[in-house]
Protein backbone atom coordinates (compact mmCIF):
# COMPACT_ATOMS: atom_id res chain seq x y z
CA UNK A 1 0.00 0.00 0.00
CA UNK A 2 1.21 3.38 -0.61
CA UNK A 3 1.73 6.01 1.78
CA UNK A 4 -1.63 8.52 2.83
CA UNK A 5 -0.64 11.75 0.91
CA UNK A 6 -1.36 14.52 3.27
CA UNK A 7 -4.47 16.80 2.65
CA UNK A 8 -4.62 20.08 3.20
CA UNK A 9 -7.05 22.79 3.12
CA UNK A 10 -5.22 26.02 1.43
CA UNK A 11 -7.73 29.06 1.64
CA UNK A 12 -7.21 32.66 0.78
CA UNK A 13 -9.10 35.46 -1.17
CA UNK A 14 -6.23 35.92 -3.62
CA UNK A 15 -6.98 33.42 -6.95
CA UNK A 16 -3.16 33.55 -7.72
CA UNK A 17 -2.21 32.30 -4.17
CA UNK A 18 -4.72 29.63 -4.49
CA UNK A 19 -3.34 28.46 -8.07
CA UNK A 20 0.18 29.00 -7.28
CA UNK A 21 0.01 26.72 -4.14
CA UNK A 22 -2.14 24.13 -5.86
CA UNK A 23 0.89 24.26 -8.61
CA UNK A 24 3.30 23.94 -6.33
CA UNK A 25 2.40 21.02 -4.02
CA UNK A 26 -0.01 18.88 -5.93
CA UNK A 27 2.03 16.06 -6.96
CA UNK A 28 3.12 16.06 -3.11
CA UNK A 29 0.09 16.68 -1.51
CA UNK A 30 -3.11 16.04 -1.82
CA UNK A 31 -4.55 20.12 -1.89
CA UNK A 32 -8.04 21.87 -1.47
CA UNK A 33 -8.45 25.33 -2.33
CA UNK A 34 -11.48 27.78 -1.52
CA UNK A 35 -11.54 31.66 -1.79
CA UNK A 36 -13.69 32.29 1.76
CA UNK A 37 -14.67 30.52 4.34
CA UNK A 38 -17.96 29.28 3.32
CA UNK A 39 -16.31 27.38 0.67
CA UNK A 40 -13.61 25.86 2.91
CA UNK A 41 -16.32 25.07 5.40
CA UNK A 42 -18.45 23.26 2.67
CA UNK A 43 -14.86 21.10 1.65
CA UNK A 44 -14.14 20.77 5.90
CA UNK A 45 -17.65 18.99 6.07
CA UNK A 46 -16.66 16.63 3.07
CA UNK A 47 -13.33 16.14 3.37
CA UNK A 48 -11.05 14.35 6.54
CA UNK A 49 -8.33 16.76 6.28
CA UNK A 50 -4.79 17.18 8.29
CA UNK A 51 -3.73 20.25 7.59
CA UNK A 52 -5.56 23.89 7.26
CA UNK A 53 -3.38 26.88 5.96
CA UNK A 54 -5.21 29.85 5.74
CA UNK A 55 -4.28 33.99 5.21
CA UNK A 56 -4.80 35.83 7.99
CA UNK A 57 -6.45 39.35 5.78
CA UNK A 58 -9.11 37.81 4.14
CA UNK A 59 -13.02 39.95 3.50
CA UNK A 60 -15.69 38.68 6.00
CA UNK A 61 -13.19 36.98 8.39
CA UNK A 62 -9.51 36.98 9.50
CA UNK A 63 -7.65 34.00 9.47
CA UNK A 64 -7.55 33.80 13.17
CA UNK A 65 -11.48 34.38 13.55
CA UNK A 66 -12.07 31.33 11.13
CA UNK A 67 -9.40 28.89 13.04
CA UNK A 68 -11.39 30.06 16.39
CA UNK A 69 -15.10 29.31 14.67
CA UNK A 70 -14.20 25.79 13.55
CA UNK A 71 -11.58 24.32 16.31
CA UNK A 72 -14.71 23.11 18.32
CA UNK A 73 -16.31 21.02 14.99
CA UNK A 74 -13.04 20.47 13.53
CA UNK A 75 -10.76 20.10 16.40
CA UNK A 76 -7.94 17.82 14.73
CA UNK A 77 -6.85 19.87 11.64
CA UNK A 78 -3.35 21.11 12.27
CA UNK A 79 -3.96 25.22 11.43
CA UNK A 80 -1.23 27.38 9.55
CA UNK A 81 -1.59 30.92 9.22
CA UNK A 82 -0.19 32.66 6.36
CA UNK A 83 0.48 36.43 6.89
CA UNK A 84 2.11 39.51 4.86
CA UNK A 85 2.08 41.62 7.69
CA UNK A 86 4.03 42.00 10.70
CA UNK A 87 0.83 42.28 13.10
CA UNK A 88 2.21 41.35 16.43
CA UNK A 89 -1.57 41.43 17.97
CA UNK A 90 -2.64 39.04 15.24
CA UNK A 91 -0.47 36.65 16.36
CA UNK A 92 -0.90 36.98 20.27
CA UNK A 93 -4.90 36.16 19.32
CA UNK A 94 -4.08 33.64 16.58
CA UNK A 95 -2.25 31.65 20.36
CA UNK A 96 -4.64 32.37 22.24
CA UNK A 97 -8.10 31.86 20.42
CA UNK A 98 -7.27 29.47 16.96
CA UNK A 99 -4.63 27.10 18.38
CA UNK A 100 -2.27 28.10 15.48
CA UNK A 101 0.52 25.54 15.48
CA UNK A 102 3.03 27.71 12.99
CA UNK A 103 3.03 31.63 11.35
CA UNK A 104 4.61 31.77 8.12
CA UNK A 105 5.22 34.98 6.12
CA UNK A 106 4.00 35.90 2.43
CA UNK A 107 5.30 35.25 0.00
CA UNK A 108 5.93 31.54 1.32
CA UNK A 109 9.47 30.04 0.73
CA UNK A 110 8.57 26.52 -0.56
CA UNK A 111 11.34 24.67 1.60
CA UNK A 112 9.75 26.31 4.41
CA UNK A 113 6.48 25.32 4.16
CA UNK A 114 6.84 22.26 2.87
CA UNK A 115 8.96 21.49 6.44
CA UNK A 116 6.32 23.19 8.56
CA UNK A 117 3.48 20.69 6.67
CA UNK A 118 5.76 17.41 7.14
CA UNK A 119 5.69 18.69 11.04
CA UNK A 120 2.77 19.71 11.16
CA UNK A 121 1.12 16.47 9.91
CA UNK A 122 3.75 14.52 12.24
CA UNK A 123 2.25 16.50 15.09
CA UNK A 124 -1.51 14.74 13.17
CA UNK A 125 -0.72 11.76 13.58
CA UNK A 126 0.96 11.80 17.03
CA UNK A 127 -2.33 13.18 18.41
CA UNK A 128 -4.92 10.86 16.71
CA UNK A 129 -2.14 7.76 18.07
CA UNK A 130 -2.76 9.83 21.56
CA UNK A 131 -6.52 9.72 21.02
CA UNK A 132 -6.47 6.16 19.93
CA UNK A 133 -4.20 5.03 23.22
CA UNK A 134 -6.34 6.83 25.58
CA UNK A 135 -9.50 5.28 23.90
CA UNK A 136 -7.63 1.70 25.29
CA UNK A 137 -6.58 3.27 28.28
CA UNK A 138 -9.93 4.49 29.00
CA UNK A 139 -11.78 1.02 27.69
CA UNK A 140 -9.39 -1.26 29.75
CA UNK A 141 -9.88 0.60 33.13
CA UNK A 142 -13.56 0.34 32.45
CA UNK A 143 -13.39 -3.41 32.04
CA UNK A 144 -10.99 -3.20 34.86
CA UNK A 145 -13.14 -1.34 37.34
CA UNK A 146 -16.47 -3.93 36.11
CA UNK A 147 -14.27 -7.01 36.84
CA UNK A 148 -12.87 -5.52 40.43
CA UNK A 149 -16.46 -4.53 40.93
CA UNK A 150 -18.29 -8.17 39.86
CA UNK A 151 -15.20 -10.17 41.99
CA UNK A 152 -15.82 -8.07 44.74
CA UNK A 153 -20.26 -8.15 44.48
CA UNK A 154 -19.52 -12.44 43.92
CA UNK A 155 -16.60 -12.22 46.79
CA UNK A 156 -19.21 -11.50 49.38
CA UNK A 157 -21.54 -14.44 49.32
CA UNK A 158 -18.86 -16.95 50.25
CA UNK A 159 -17.89 -14.62 52.99
CA UNK A 160 -20.83 -14.15 54.59
CA UNK A 161 -21.81 -17.91 54.32
CA UNK A 162 -18.58 -18.81 56.14
CA UNK A 163 -19.48 -16.18 58.26
CA UNK A 164 -22.84 -17.69 58.90
CA UNK A 165 -21.39 -21.20 59.74
CA UNK A 166 -19.25 -19.68 61.97
CA UNK A 167 -22.11 -18.00 64.15
CA UNK A 168 -24.12 -21.12 64.07
CA UNK A 169 -21.19 -23.41 65.46
CA UNK A 170 -21.45 -21.03 68.14
CA UNK A 171 -25.53 -21.34 68.30
CA UNK A 172 -25.00 -24.92 69.26
CA UNK A 173 -21.48 -24.87 70.74
CA UNK A 174 -20.73 -27.94 67.66
CA UNK A 175 -16.94 -26.87 67.88
CA UNK A 176 -14.61 -26.45 71.03
CA UNK A 177 -11.93 -23.77 70.03
CA UNK A 178 -9.69 -24.29 72.82
CA UNK A 179 -6.77 -22.25 70.61
CA UNK A 180 -8.76 -19.79 69.25
CA UNK A 181 -8.73 -20.48 65.70
CA UNK A 182 -12.30 -20.06 64.79
CA UNK A 183 -12.03 -16.76 66.43
CA UNK A 184 -8.95 -15.97 64.37
CA UNK A 185 -10.60 -17.05 61.14
CA UNK A 186 -13.79 -14.83 62.18
CA UNK A 187 -11.69 -12.06 62.44
CA UNK A 188 -9.96 -12.95 58.90
CA UNK A 189 -13.32 -12.93 57.29
CA UNK A 190 -14.36 -10.08 58.67
CA UNK A 191 -11.22 -7.78 57.73
CA UNK A 192 -11.48 -9.44 54.17
CA UNK A 193 -15.46 -8.14 54.21
CA UNK A 194 -14.49 -4.63 54.97
CA UNK A 195 -12.01 -4.64 52.70
CA UNK A 196 -14.74 -6.00 49.93
CA UNK A 197 -16.88 -3.54 51.08
CA UNK A 198 -14.56 -0.66 50.83
CA UNK A 199 -13.67 -1.68 46.70
CA UNK A 200 -17.55 -1.80 46.10
CA UNK A 201 -17.52 1.90 47.38
CA UNK A 202 -14.87 3.18 45.89
CA UNK A 203 -16.07 1.88 42.38
CA UNK A 204 -20.13 3.25 43.47
CA UNK A 205 -17.83 6.51 43.78
CA UNK A 206 -16.57 6.68 40.74
CA UNK A 207 -19.48 4.99 38.46
CA UNK A 208 -22.29 6.54 40.06
CA UNK A 209 -23.53 10.50 38.48
CA UNK A 210 -23.42 12.82 40.91
CA UNK A 211 -27.75 13.59 41.71
CA UNK A 212 -28.40 16.58 43.92
CA UNK A 213 -31.32 16.33 45.88
CA UNK A 214 -33.20 17.20 48.88
CA UNK A 215 -30.88 16.39 52.23
CA UNK A 216 -32.19 16.04 55.78
CA UNK A 217 -29.24 15.70 57.72
CA UNK A 218 -30.88 14.30 60.78
CA UNK A 219 -31.61 11.57 58.53
CA UNK A 220 -28.51 10.92 57.53
CA UNK A 221 -26.19 11.49 61.08
CA UNK A 222 -29.25 8.87 62.13
CA UNK A 223 -28.26 6.51 59.70
CA UNK A 224 -24.89 6.45 59.99
CA UNK A 225 -24.80 6.20 63.52
CA UNK A 226 -27.05 3.28 63.19
CA UNK A 227 -24.94 1.54 60.71
CA UNK A 228 -21.62 2.77 63.20
CA UNK A 229 -23.03 0.69 66.41
CA UNK A 230 -22.46 -2.99 64.92
CA UNK A 231 -19.14 -2.35 65.87
CA UNK A 232 -19.43 -1.54 69.11
CA UNK A 233 -22.95 -0.59 70.98
CA UNK A 234 -20.94 0.94 74.12
CA UNK A 235 -19.98 4.01 72.56
CA UNK A 236 -22.00 7.95 73.63
CA UNK A 237 -23.17 9.88 70.82
CA UNK A 238 -23.76 13.78 71.11
CA UNK A 239 -25.31 14.88 68.29
CA UNK A 240 -26.46 18.56 67.42
CA UNK A 241 -28.03 19.27 63.38
CA UNK A 242 -28.83 22.62 62.99
CA UNK A 243 -30.82 23.05 59.63
CA UNK A 244 -32.15 26.51 59.15
CA UNK A 245 -32.89 25.74 55.25
CA UNK A 246 -33.48 23.66 52.25
CA UNK A 247 -30.11 21.98 51.54
CA UNK A 248 -29.73 19.64 48.18
CA UNK A 249 -26.87 17.81 47.91
CA UNK A 250 -25.61 14.46 46.64
CA UNK A 251 -26.99 12.07 48.94
CA UNK A 252 -25.25 8.98 48.36
CA UNK A 253 -21.99 10.79 48.73
CA UNK A 254 -22.57 12.36 51.89
CA UNK A 255 -23.96 9.08 53.54
CA UNK A 256 -21.03 7.63 52.05
CA UNK A 257 -18.38 10.30 53.79
CA UNK A 258 -20.37 10.62 57.30
CA UNK A 259 -20.38 6.14 57.26
CA UNK A 260 -16.48 6.03 56.92
CA UNK A 261 -15.87 8.83 59.18
CA UNK A 262 -18.12 7.70 61.80
CA UNK A 263 -17.10 3.89 61.48
CA UNK A 264 -13.32 5.60 61.94
CA UNK A 265 -14.41 7.56 65.29
CA UNK A 266 -15.96 4.52 66.32
CA UNK A 267 -13.23 1.97 65.55
CA UNK A 268 -10.24 3.77 66.58
CA UNK A 269 -11.44 4.71 70.38
CA UNK A 270 -8.79 3.29 72.82
CA UNK A 271 -10.64 -0.11 74.58
CA UNK A 272 -9.90 1.11 78.00
CA UNK A 273 -11.49 4.29 78.04
CA UNK A 274 -14.66 3.95 80.02
CA UNK A 275 -16.16 6.86 78.37
CA UNK A 276 -15.64 6.54 74.89
CA UNK A 277 -17.49 9.52 72.81
CA UNK A 278 -17.96 10.29 69.48
CA UNK A 279 -19.62 14.38 69.05
CA UNK A 280 -21.21 15.26 65.68
CA UNK A 281 -22.37 18.63 64.74
CA UNK A 282 -24.03 19.76 61.36
CA UNK A 283 -24.37 23.49 60.64
CA UNK A 284 -26.16 23.47 57.29
CA UNK A 285 -27.67 26.58 55.58
CA UNK A 286 -28.44 27.48 51.90
CA UNK A 287 -24.94 27.95 50.97
CA UNK A 288 -23.38 25.37 52.53
CA UNK A 289 -22.97 22.74 55.24
CA UNK A 290 -20.41 22.01 57.55
CA UNK A 291 -19.94 19.15 59.80
CA UNK A 292 -17.73 18.68 62.53
CA UNK A 293 -17.09 14.63 63.76
CA UNK A 294 -14.95 14.41 66.82
CA UNK A 295 -13.98 12.05 69.09
CA UNK A 296 -12.17 10.72 71.93
CA UNK A 297 -9.85 7.97 70.39
CA UNK A 298 -6.23 7.17 70.09
CA UNK A 299 -5.37 10.39 67.65
CA UNK A 300 -3.30 10.36 64.53
CA UNK A 301 0.31 11.26 64.60
CA UNK A 302 1.09 14.76 63.40
CA UNK A 303 3.36 13.56 60.91
CA UNK A 304 0.63 10.93 59.83
CA UNK A 305 -1.48 13.95 59.02
CA UNK A 306 -0.27 14.70 55.52
CA UNK A 307 -0.84 11.38 54.50
CA UNK A 308 -3.96 10.07 55.69
CA UNK A 309 -5.89 10.38 52.70
CA UNK A 310 -3.30 8.88 50.26
CA UNK A 311 -5.00 5.05 48.96
CA UNK A 312 -3.56 2.41 51.24
CA UNK A 313 -2.10 4.88 54.41
CA UNK A 314 -2.33 2.94 57.78
CA UNK A 315 -0.71 4.39 60.40
CA UNK A 316 1.53 1.79 62.43
CA UNK A 317 0.79 3.52 65.65
CA UNK A 318 -1.87 0.89 66.49
CA UNK A 319 -3.00 -2.84 65.78
CA UNK A 320 -6.85 -1.86 64.46
CA UNK A 321 -8.20 -3.29 61.72
CA UNK A 322 -8.11 -1.02 58.80
CA UNK A 323 -7.97 -1.07 54.75
CA UNK A 324 -5.88 2.04 54.16
CA UNK A 325 -9.53 2.78 51.32
CA UNK A 326 -11.74 4.58 53.70
CA UNK A 327 -10.31 8.28 54.14
CA UNK A 328 -9.39 8.44 50.10
CA UNK A 329 -12.73 7.14 49.07
CA UNK A 330 -13.93 10.30 52.02
CA UNK A 331 -11.82 12.73 50.08
CA UNK A 332 -12.75 11.07 46.08
CA UNK A 333 -16.31 11.74 47.08
CA UNK A 334 -16.08 15.19 48.17
CA UNK A 335 -13.74 16.18 45.61
CA UNK A 336 -16.74 15.20 43.35
CA UNK A 337 -19.41 16.98 44.72
CA UNK A 338 -16.88 20.45 45.61
CA UNK A 339 -16.64 19.53 48.95
CA UNK A 340 -13.52 20.13 51.50
CA UNK A 341 -11.92 18.43 54.83
CA UNK A 342 -9.51 19.39 57.55
CA UNK A 343 -8.14 17.35 60.25
CA UNK A 344 -6.59 17.91 63.78
CA UNK A 345 -5.27 15.64 66.08
CA UNK A 346 -3.63 14.83 68.83
CA UNK A 347 -2.16 11.14 69.51
CA UNK A 348 -3.79 9.56 72.73
CA UNK A 349 -6.34 12.33 72.73
CA UNK A 350 -8.90 12.35 69.72
CA UNK A 351 -9.65 13.44 66.58
CA UNK A 352 -11.54 16.17 64.44
CA UNK A 353 -12.51 16.00 61.04
CA UNK A 354 -14.13 19.63 59.73
CA UNK A 355 -16.51 18.79 56.51
CA UNK A 356 -17.39 21.34 54.31
CA UNK A 357 -20.02 20.63 51.65
CA UNK A 358 -21.60 23.40 49.14
CA UNK A 359 -25.39 23.75 48.82
CA UNK A 360 -25.99 22.79 44.83
CA UNK A 361 -29.07 25.74 44.27
CA UNK A 362 -27.54 25.79 40.49
CA UNK A 363 -28.42 22.01 40.13
CA UNK A 364 -31.97 22.26 41.01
Amino acid sequence: MGQEKIRILYIDDEINNLHAFKANFRRKYEIYTASNTLEARKTLQSIPLHIIIADQRMPGATGVEFFNSIKENYPDPVRILLTGYTDIEALVDAINKGQIYRFIRKPWDDFELQNTISNAYEIFNTRKELERKMEELEKANDELSRFIYSASHDLRSPLMSVLGIINLSKLDHSITDPNGYVAMIEASVLKLDRFVQKIIEYYKNNRIQVEYEPIDFNVLIRESIAFARHQNDTIHFEVEVEQRADFYGDAFRISLILNNLISNAVKYQKPENEHQIVRLKVNANSHKAVIHIEDNGIGILSEHLNNIFKMFFRSRTNNMPGTGIGLYIVKEALDRIGGDITVSSVYEKGTTFIITIPDQHAER
